[in-house]
């Protein structure tokens, strides 16, 4: 199943130095929630490509660090944008490490897909813990 977390560049400034502990965690959190994905595509942008996803087929005009588009449940296929010029403006802002914001927002999308929402108030508190949760996992290398 390693093979089903692949990793998409649309940035020549950014690339992941640590692919397989990244597949490694993402799919042991994908089996915490009982996720079997058959593939999960993570690509990597700058503001302005994920603007304009989100632009096209959502009819957001916003930047966002993260959006989550489900492609099929049977096999389970995920493609998930991430904006890293998001990701780091989100990690001065909330004065944390830029690694730490892009695990949490790498695994607020696998939360998406095991049902988790952050519309409401409660939801988003829940979505936090959750993202708390698959940090610890990554930092404690439980997989």
């Amino acid at each position: 199943m390693t093979d089903s977390i692949i990793f998409h560049y649309e940035l020549e400034s950014f690339s992941l130095s640590n692919e397989k502990d990244y597949s490694d965690w993402l799919i042991n959190l994908c089996n915490h929630h009982s996720l079997k994905p058959d593939c999960i595509n993570y690509i990597f942008a700058d503001d302005e490509y994920i603007l304009n996803i989100n632009k096209e087929y959502l009819n957001h005009d916003y930047y966002t660090d993260i959006i989550t588009f489900p492609i099929s449940e049977e096999p389970l296929c995920v493609d998930i944008f991430i904006s890293i010029d998001r990701v780091y403006d989100n990690a001065k802002e909330y004065h944390v490490d830029s690694e730490e914001e892009l695990r949490r927002v790498m695994a607020h999308g696998i939360l998406h897909i095991a049902g988790f929402k952050d519309k409401e108030e409660a939801e988003q508190e829940e979505m936090r813990r959750q993202e708390e949760i698959a940090i610890k996992l990554y930092n404690s290398k439980g997989f």
